[in-house]
């Protein structure tokens, strides 16, 4: 909040892996694969959205374009690099039997947290929020239904996320599968006969987003559950920030110049 601004006023991009600048109106919030057109030369500060959500539309954009979402309902099952090096450090402790300072307000080892971020007055967090805000900003659907659940568990990189979505049209699982097998970023990991499918085991080092346990919601029409897993330190963090500095430089690299 301090700095970027000053860089900004010295010519220099700024892209911003906090959560500072993610729902200011006047900045853009990216996935490149997803919505890297909006990006124009004149945006100093450019927000790398909350890794949880970048997964998320990693996976259902490609659906959304065809068949229309409608709703999601998201559960996440993220790991405790999310939260940084001292969690790291609080379940390899608790895993050996050593005593140490905690992150988190339980242990997390042999455990399930469903508690990420501080808890807000209408009962959720702010990391399912963010997932709630986030996706519309990205998508750019302002009235999108979405309602999130995020859980941190005993394991040290990649996020999963369960979701189930709802489109205006009608939509198959193979339907899903194909378009998904054809969008940039995603691998398709679904073979149930041969017990394949996302684990964040996969996932880990991954720059692409993995997609599987495609298959249609039974509560209503136009549904589809499907999992997915990405690495939070990757795709959901570095690796996006990385590849928004890629687009600038490959769409506009006759106007871009070191500052003075």
């Amino acid at each position: 909040m301090e700095w970027a601004p000053k860089f900004a006023e010295a010519g220099i991009r700024v892209i911003d892996n906090s959560s500072a600048w993610r729902m200011d109106p006047t900045k853009k919030l990216i996935v490149p694969e997803i919505n890297g057109h909006i990006l124009k030369i004149d945006d100093r500060i450019i927000a790398n959205p909350n890794c949880s959500t970048i997964q998320m539309v990693m996976a259902l954009a490609p659906l959304h374009e065809k068949y229309k979402l409608k709703r999601i309902v998201v559960s996440t099952y993220q790991s405790v690099t999310g939260t940084g090096k001292e969690a790291v450090v609080q379940l390899m402790n608790e895993r050996s039997g050593v005593d140490g300072p905690m992150v988190y307000p339980h242990p997390i080892d042999m455990n399930a947290l469903p508690h990420i971020d501080v808890f807000i007055a209408n009962g959720y967090t702010k990391e399912e929020m963010k997932m709630v805000n986030e996706t519309r900003k990205i998508m750019g659907l302002p009235g999108l239904a979405v309602a999130a659940t995020c859980v941190r568990v005993p394991v040290f990189y990649c996020h999963s996320e369960a979701a189930h979505l709802f489109f205006q049209r009608p939509i198959t699982p193979d339907q899903a599968r194909d378009i998904l097998r054809k969008a940039p970023g995603v691998k398709v990991v679904d073979d149930l006969k041969e017990h394949i499918y996302p684990m964040p085991l996969l996932g880990v080092g991954e720059d692409a987003t993995l997609v599987g346990r495609i298959r249609a919601d039974l509560t209503a029409p136009n549904g589809l559950a499907l999992f997915v897993v990405s690495d939070n330190l990757r795709k959901g963090a570095a690796t996006n920030a990385v590849q928004i500095a890629e687009l600038l430089t490959r769409e506009h690299a006759d106007k871009l110049s070191a500052p003075a």
